[in-house]
Formats: structure tokens, C-alpha cells, sequence
């Protein structure tokens, strides 16, 4: 068993720390290594290193910038089998889960790569006579991430890569349960000829969380994770006078109309309930079932969830791993067993799962509980597990009204075959991200990624254009160079009173 330590300046430290944390497997439940929490002092280290590295950084070219971005996509790409595996052994969820993360984190280092043409100003020439206006956009200085432990890589990378292209410097506080990744990924920044301080990993709880959101010299916090702190942490930030980007919880529903393709959309409505335990922010949780072919609709997801394959994340037969610790075992199946004694049906009951080999594991089967009211816990609550309730309704206005009534707006999704439904349902929800006949609408690095109501707080989506937005701010310059004797027409006196006539 070994400790985990803090990436600052280019290297690992320990710092101050005295306190620590456990890993576990959760698929075996025992302990893999500790983890340093950092202390005040720590998280002041952290953020002097990347305050005295941004004075060099921001200052390097866009094209040396790129290169290094270019350079660190290709080493990512080279680890991206080690990360996924770190990620399994720390997180729970299987193998090529974990790949497609590591991939879907690439593809935001990709569209940095482009940073010279994402800053690329504006300019307007001759806007009054000798006179040009231009504009241009500017890092912020040092930024903070401070990300949840369901993806390790793709969320940290979400943030990172934009706010380091754009010439910012970074403090990333990833979750410690889950932190050897982020510990890779600053091998591979220094490998990839990113200067010292430019890339710094604090670990730790909500003490160092504290402390980076009120040092003075961070300019910007991104945060991801539960509602409660992401509320905490953008009231905090925005009263410092920091820029805050703070995405909270979910509840994602999707719409089953009875012209859907049944078998289409059962299959998509268990993998994106199950997948990966259902610890996403965009898994659906809800199902509501419209009209006539309810009945058909829970019989059919039934079916499939009984036969998905529940094991550990390195079993090339497993489906669906553990969920990320016991604590968090419990809670859900508590909640199972609140959404049966509220009156729910309980069509699938995963609480009493064993994998054969692994019972000291944090696994729970796929659940699926039907006739659930919007007053029940397991509907008001994000379970963040293998849980998929069933709503029903009458037709797709309900279906709209239940959606805009919930108080999240992360993501959404309708399965149907009509476009007239489909075009009524997208523009009649509330929600950030929807997906047409796509559960899980996470959109590609080209576009951002967000959601409405109590999933955001803030006013800037993560990665794409909103990122590099989010990342720096504009600056306009006004200049004119007169000639000795002007030109014809030129003024050069000066006046007391707003020109109005150019």
C-alpha cells in the first residue's frame, strides 16, 4: 500500500499533509493505497506555483502552446489503456467504460489543440476617419477544478485543457477516492514540455476545497458534482469576486412514446440506466412510460435488466462493476426499499446481488421500480445507482410538464418516431442537453456541455466555445496614429463632448 501524493510545481510533494483517506477496490472492497488531504498550507503551495508559472505561460505563443497540447493528446492517447485501468481499479466501472472516458477526455484536448483559431479577435478598420477598433481575448490568470470521482479523466479533462490552452495555469482537486489518474495525467503534462506550475493536483476534502476557492489569487473555479456543493461553492467563489462555473445534480428523464421502436428503446433505456452503475450525471433514472404501450415498455426493460452481466470492471464478460463505495451502497438500497414501502412496484430488485468471488464488493444488481409517484423519494432524489423508475403518463404534454416540474435540467431524451413529437418535446423542456432517440446526450468537445436549473449554477457550460469564453475575457482596443498635418478630413483637435459625427 502506498500514498498518494500532491503534484506541485512539476513534481510530487507531500507538503503539509498529515492527514489521509483510503482507496478502495470497490470490487473487492479492500484497501489499495491512501491518499494525502491536503491542509490550508498545501493548497496556498499549490496555487503560488501556478501564480508564478502564469507570468511565463500566458505570455508563450499560441503555436508553442498548441504544440505542447498536441504533444500531451499523443501521450493520452499512448496511457490510454494504463489511465482506464487505474480508473477501474479505483472507480469500479469495467474496463471499456473506462477507455471510452479516456476517449471522450481526448477529444476536448483535441478541439484545444485548435487554440490559435479558437482566439482568433475581431477587427474593424476605419471606424472613424484614422481611427481602428480591434478586440482580442486574455487568460484569467490560475483556475481551479474541482471534480467528482464518477469520471477520474474525461471531467478533469473537460476543464483543463481549454483553460491551459487559453494560457491560464490550473489546480486541479480531483475526488479522493479516486485520484491516481489525475496523478498520470500530470506525468504526461510534464512529459509533454508543459512548464513547471502550469498543471498542479491538490488532494483532499472540503478543507482544501475551502481554501482554493478563497485564495486570492485563483481567478476561476470549475466545479462538478452534487447540488449541495456545487450551490456552496458558486455562492462562495461569486462572492470573492471569482468567476464560477458549478454543475450540480441530475434527474434525467426519458420519454417512451407509444410510436417508439420498443426494442430500440428498451435496449437504450437499460444501458443508459446501468451503465456504469448508473454513477453518471447524465443516466436516466426515470423512465416515463406514455400512453397505451407502458405495460410493454416495463416488461421489455425488465427482460434486459435481469440479464445484465454484474461483475468486476476487469472481467471482459462484466457489463456493469460496483458502485464506488459501500457508504454509497447502502444509501441506494435503502432508497430501493423506500420506493417499495412508498408504493412503488418492484418489478427488479438488485439489492441482494453476489458476485460469486467478490462478496466483499460494493455490488447492487439492476433495479427497476414501476408506479412511481413524483412524491417518492426515489423520484426526488438522485440515487446515483443502478436504479431506473418508471413514471407513466398519458401523452408527450404530460410527459413535458412532468420533466419541466422536476427542479433539475441536466439532461433529457424522447424516443419516438414521430418528428412532429420530437420537435414539440425539444423546444417544450426545461433542460440543458436533449437527445432524440439518444439516452445520453453528452455532446461531442465542439459543442458545450450543461444543464439548466439546479444542475448549473453559473452561466457557462464547460468545454467548447462556452469553455474558452468561460477560460478568458475580451479586451478592446481603440487606436488611431495621426500624421503630423492629418489627413484630409482628420480632426486633430481634441473635444469635451462625445463625438457624433465620425
Amino acid at each position: 500500500m502506498s500514498v498518494i501524493e500532491h503534484w506541485i510545481g512539476g513534481r510530487a510533494v507531500t507538503g503539509k499533509s498529515v492527514r489521509t483517506a483510503p482507496v478502495h477496490d470497490p470490487a473487492t472492497g479492500r484497501q489499495r493505497n491512501e491518499v494525502l488531504l491536503a491542509t490550508p498550507e498545501d493548497a496556498a503551495t499549490a496555487v503560488e506555483a501556478a501564480r508564478a508559472a502564469f507570468e511565463g505561460w500566458s505570455q508563450t505563443s499560441l503555436m508553442r502552446r498548441a504544440r505542447v497540447l498536441f504533444a500531451f493528446r499523443e501521450l493520452v492517447d499512448r496511457e490510454a489503456g494504463r489511465l482506464a485501468e487505474l480508473i477501474t481499479a479505483e472507480h469500479g466501472k469495467v474496463l471499456s467504460d473506462a477507455l471510452g472516458e479516456v476517449r471522450r477526455g481526448i477529444e476536448v484536448v483535441e478541439f484545444a489543440c485548435g487554440i490559435p483559431t479558437l482566439l482568433k479577435g475581431d477587427y474593424s478598420d476605419q471606424v472613424s476617419t484614422g481611427v481602428d477598433t480591434w478586440s482580442f481575448r486574455e487568460p484569467l490568470g490560475v483556475c481551479v477544478g474541482i471534480t467528482p470521482f464518477n469520471f477520474p479523466a474525461m471531467v478533469p479533462m473537460w476543464m483543463f485543457p481549454v483553460a491551459i490552452a487559453c494560457g491560464n495555469t490550473f489546480v486541479l482537486k480531483p475526488s479522493e477516492r479516486v485520484p491516481s489518474a489525475s496523478m498520470l495525467l500530470a506525468e504526461l503534462w510534464r512529459e509533454a514540455g508543459l512548464p513547471d506550475g502550469v498543471f498542479n493536483v491538490l488532494h483532499g476534502d472540503a478543507v482544501a476545497v475551502d481554501a482554493l476557492i478563497d485564495a486570492p489569487e485563483v481567478a476561476a473555479v470549475s466545479f462538478v458534482g452534487s447540488t449541495p456543493v456545487a450551490r456552496h461553492v458558486h455562492e462562495r467563489a461569486s462572492a470573492a469576486g471569482k468567476r464560477v462555473q458549478a454543475l450540480g445534480g441530475a434527474k434525467n428523464h426519458a420519454v417512451v412514446l407509444p410510436d417508439a421502436d420498443l426494442d430500440f428503446a428498451a435496449d437504450h433505456l437499460v444501458a443508459a440506466a446501468y451503465g456504469s452503475a448508473g454513477e453518471r450525471c447524465m443516466a436516466i433514472s426515470a423512465a416515463v412510460a406514455v400512453g397505451s404501450q407502458a405495460d410493454r415498455v416495463v416488461e421489455a426493460v425488465a427482460g434486459r435488466a435481469k440479464a445484465v452481466r454484474v461483475g468486476p470492471g476487469t472481467d471482459p464478460g462484466s457489463e456493469m462493476g460496483p458502485v464506488v463505495t459501500r457508504q454509497a451502497r447502502e444509501r441506494i438500497a435503502t432508497l430501493i426499499g423506500t420506493g417499495a414501502e412508498q408504493g412503488g412496484k418492484l418489478v427488479v430488485d438488485g439489492r441482494d446481488h453476489v458476485v460469486p468471488g467478490h462478496e466483499e464488493g460494493f455490488f447492487l444488481g439492476p433495479t427497476l421500480i414501476d408506479h412511481v409517484r413524483r412524491d417518492m423519494d426515489v423520484y426526488r432524489e438522485e440515487i446515483f445507482g443502478p436504479v431506473l423508475c418508471v413514471v407513466r403518463a398519458d401523452d408527450v404534454d404530460e410527459a413535458i410538464a412532468l420533466i419541466n416540474a422536476n427542479p433539475y435540467g441536466n439532461g433529457t431524451a424522447v424516443f419516438t418516431s414521430s418528428g412532429e413529437a420530437a420537435r414539440r418535446f425539444q423546444r417544450g423542456v426545461h433542460v440543458g442537453m436533449v437527445g432524440i432517440n439518444v439516452p445520453v446526450p453528452v455532446p461531442m468537445a465542439f459543442h458545450s456541455f450543461g444543464g439548466w436549473k439546479a444542475s448549473l449554477f453559473g452561466d457557462r457550460h464547460v468545454h467548447g466555445p462556452e469553455g474558452v469564453g468561460f477560460y478568458t475575457r475580451a479586451k478592446v482596443v481603440t487606436a488611431r496614429w495621426p500624421r503630423s498635418r492629418g489627413l484630409p478630413g482628420e480632426s486633430r483637435k481634441a473635444s469635451f463632448d462625445f463625438p457624433n459625427d465620425a
